[in-house]
């Protein structure tokens, strides 16, 4: 490591170090070439968006999300009704509405562009259920 000189009159320079815990101990451990920050690289989404325009009732997907990232939904149009998002983990035959601590979640009656969810288990797939009772909605659920 080269040398840095220290200008007259401080005598001293701080130095300054970016680490990470490197064990499940808290360990601390300095960057540097040989032992570089850990970082995880973002997949390409795993599925094309699911769109579409509904007037009635429908349930549309699946979509598949991509591990780790957020879920995103966009709901527009002159409509009435309501809009959720469902869960799978066994291929659309069970769809569990989407809670957060036992409320319900990602549910909707107007237009919105908000994330909805993030995933983490392989196999797992979104569907939308709306239920227009007037008007048109267009929806778009993407990464």
């Amino acid at each position: 490591m080269p040398s840095s000189p220290i200008s007259v009159p401080a005598g001293y320079a701080p130095a300054f170090a970016i680490g990470f815990a490197a064990s499940s101990g808290g360990d601390l451990s300095i960057v540097e070439p040989s032992r570089p920050l850990p970082v995880t690289s973002v997949q390409p989404p795993a599925s094309s968006p699911l769109t579409g325009t509904v007037q009635a009732q429908t349930t549309a997907g699946p979509f598949i999300p991509a591990a780790a990232r957020p879920v995103f939904l966009t709901l527009a149009g002159l409509w009435q009704g309501n809009v959720i998002i469902a869960r799978s983990t066994d291929g659309g035959a069970t769809l569990q509405p989407l809670t957060l601590a036992g409320e319900p979640w990602a549910s909707f009656t107007s237009n919105a562009c908000e994330a909805v969810w993030e995933e983490y288990e392989a196999g797992a797939a979104l569907y939308l259920i709306a239920d227009v009772t007037s008007g048109s909605l267009q929806y778009r659920l993407s990464q």
